[in-house]
């Protein structure tokens, strides 16, 4: 017992010193501490520049046809090799990132932004509200993303924001979920209470007061979901849903050209496979890693670690 109160007198301790050090010094103690996470990072920032910088990056025109050039190994003049039409694999993959970041971030903020609101309102206010908003949560996670989103498609057609839209809705149901577990304990603390009794209006508790404090489980199932999202729109199109045949998207590419020529030329189905696969792996460690970050039962673990 003892010890237990000695160890509790020294916590807050540690917790003052560490207020004094630099952040730059705290930043670089949690890198240490998550390496995966640090490197998944690294080469997510590298992506980013690479669709942001693409035009500067791809050494030629992802659209552009070379005649007599068709389906060409990598060489010092088209790094990746061609495909069945003689365009550069490596622009188009370079080009590819656009659209697969494009997706992945607006398709993540339609879903959790909608599950968020779902969640703290179904959470918050309880009750019969509650019950039936969970009931049409259950149904809708009970239907596989892909089914659901082929199933949007087929109804309203094919287009990039339907895409979007329909990754937002298969994410939406299960980040309620969990955003509704996380408002059922932050509603019963006091500074709630002491909101509700100096008669702050409900949107203001909603969004100033709880929202705030269950922003952590938010951007952990984000960047999760976002090489999540990825992958299911790699996965539409290479089932042939998606943009248009000579648009440089890596699902497309692994598709119509990588399957059809992959004992020809496997080169068309290797980079755009490792592509998704090394974006896709690179989200989910960080994810893991920004989980272990926020929260705090783990940072004392990963710290001892």
């Amino acid at each position: 017992m003892a010890a237990a109160g000695e160890a509790s007198s020294i916590q807050p301790l540690l917790r003052a010193g560490e207020a004094g050090i630099p952040r730059s010094v705290r930043i670089a103690r949690t890198a240490r501490g998550q390496p995966l996470a640090t490197a998944s990072l690294f080469v997510l920032v590298l992506l980013c520049l690479m669709a942001i910088f693409a035009p500067m990056l791809a050494p030629h025109d992802p659209l552009r046809i070379f005649p007599g050039q068709q389906l060409l190994g990598p060489n010092s003049t088209f790094p990746l090799g061609t495909d069945e039409t003689g365009r550069d694999v490596l622009s188009r993959i370079i080009y590819g990132a656009r659209i697969s970041l494009e997706v992945g971030f607006v398709s993540v903020g339609i879903g959790t932004g909608i599950g968020a609101i779902v969640g703290i309102v179904s959470g918050y206010f309880g009750g019969l509200l509650d019950l039936c908003v969970q009931r049409v949560v259950d149904a809708f996670q009970t239907i596989p993303a892909l089914i659901l989103i082929l199933a949007l498609v087929s109804i309203y057609g094919e287009s990039l924001f339907l895409i979007f839209l329909a990754i937002g809705i298969a994410i939406g149901p299960g980040t309620s979920r969990v955003v509704r577990s996380a408002v059922l304990s932050v509603k019963e603390n006091s500074y709630i209470e002491a909101a509700r009794a100096t008669g702050a209006p409900t949107p203001r508790i909603l969004f100033v007061h709880i929202l705030p404090n269950v922003s952590a489980p938010i951007i952990v199932l984000a960047s999760v979901w976002l090489g999540n999202a990825i992958l299911i729109e790699a996965s539409l199109s290479f089932l042939g849903i998606g943009g248009s045949p000579s648009q440089p998207d890596w699902g497309a590419m692994l598709s119509r050209t990588g399957r059809q020529f992959l004992e020809q030329a496997p080169w068309l189905a290797i980079a755009p496979g490792v592509a998704i696969s090394l974006t896709v792996l690179a989200f989910n460690l960080f994810g893991d890693g920004l989980r272990d970050v926020l929260d705090p039962r783990l940072r004392g673990r990963t710290a001892r670690i």
